[in-house]
């Protein structure tokens, strides 16, 4: 790629998740930094076909560091998914004189992006905003440290009620394809059991181990159930699965929902959003395009739109084991 980067333009797309404003933020202040004209757009892609555009400077995105969500909102766009809105699209861009586009989001933002790129040949880098965190090839996506607090935080508030009436609690967290959320979340909370979607416990195992559970002087337990899970058709009929196998039990069930999405970001997000939000203003600066930035090992890496998309990220096994060992 020889373009010539002079003025680039920032979105964010899909869900949205904490820490999405401090990657703004970084965006726009590099720009500045490497004397870059950059631009922000509203409501994502569907923004970009409406050509809802708002000239950005280091003091436009002050004070949002610590606010979660994206000032720039966000939207689902069937339009991008057309030949002639991508084109509408493109157009926008080059009638403001925009080189380049940033795009923070999930695999389908980076899936749309990565289209666009190969049709118009314009340098486009993805930043990972998701709480899931289940984007190949960056350790961490922004949001996700964030949600895990705001999970944690709410099963230890559930746990109160749990103890104080002998209750089975059933909390579902996000994850319809990964069980990083819960996973994780259960085992800084001390769930008795967590179901994922990448492994299918099956009834009967967790019915003997509730049942072990009991008869170890265990008289109220959590299960963290990623919505994704594979045992019942839903939270709401495994819970009744439950209570009629285990009659000994009063089930419960939460459902957190969006609840994962909301809060201001941890400092943890707020520093990978600040690097994530730089290193992808360098990256267009370094000739880049068709990448997501992510981070591996702590350092910035450059990962295609294709791997990023397509790859198959890997639990941590070894999680799996300490949260058996741990929960008896």
């Amino acid at each position: 790629m020889n373009t010539k980067i002079n003025k680039i333009a920032v979105l964010t797309s899909g869900g949205d998740s904490p820490g999405m404003n401090a990657a703004i933020r970084a965006v726009v202040r590099n720009a500045a930094f490497s004397n870059l004209e950059c631009d922000g757009i509203y409501r994502g892609f569907q923004g970009l076909i409406e050509n809802e555009f708002v000239e950005l400077g280091p003091r436009s995105v002050k004070n949002i560091i610590n606010r979660g969500g994206t000032f720039l909102k966000s939207a689902r766009s069937k339009d991008f998914m057309t030949k002639e809105g991508r084109q509408k699209a493109y157009d926008n861009l080059k009638s403001r004189n925009i080189d380049a586009l940033i795009v923070i989001g999930g695999d389908g933002t980076f899936t749309g992006a990565s289209v666009f790129n190969k049709e118009f040949d314009i340098p486009i880098i993805g930043v990972p905003g998701t709480i899931d965190n289940d984007i190949n090839g960056t350790d961490f996506t922004i949001g996700y440290d964030t949600a895990l607090n705001t999970v944690v935080e709410a099963i230890d508030k559930i746990r109160d009620t749990a103890s104080s009436h002998d209750r089975l609690f059933l909390v579902e967290v996000m994850g319809r394809d990964a069980g990083d959320i819960a996973l994780n979340s259960g085992i800084g909370a001390g769930a008795e059991e967590i179901l994922i979607p990448e492994e299918n416990m099956g009834v009967d195992r967790l019915l003997e181990s509730l049942q072990k559970s009991r008869k170890s002087g265990k008289t109220s337990s959590i299960i963290v159930v990623a919505e994704g899970d594979q045992i019942g058709k839903n939270i709401t009929s495994l819970a009744d699965f439950i209570q009629t196998s285990l009659p000994e039990y009063e089930v419960k069930v939460t459902v957190l929902g969006h609840t994962q999405r909301g809060g201001s970001p941890s400092c943890f997000d707020r520093v990978l959003a600040s690097r994530l939000g730089v290193g992808a203003v360098d990256a267009l600066l370094e000739g880049k395009s068709n990448v997501m930035v992510g981070i591996s090992h702590k350092k910035v890496v450059y990962v295609p739109f294709d791997i990023a998309i397509n790859g198959q990220k890997k639990l941590d096994t070894d999680l799996i084991r300490v949260a058996d060992i741990v929960s008896t």
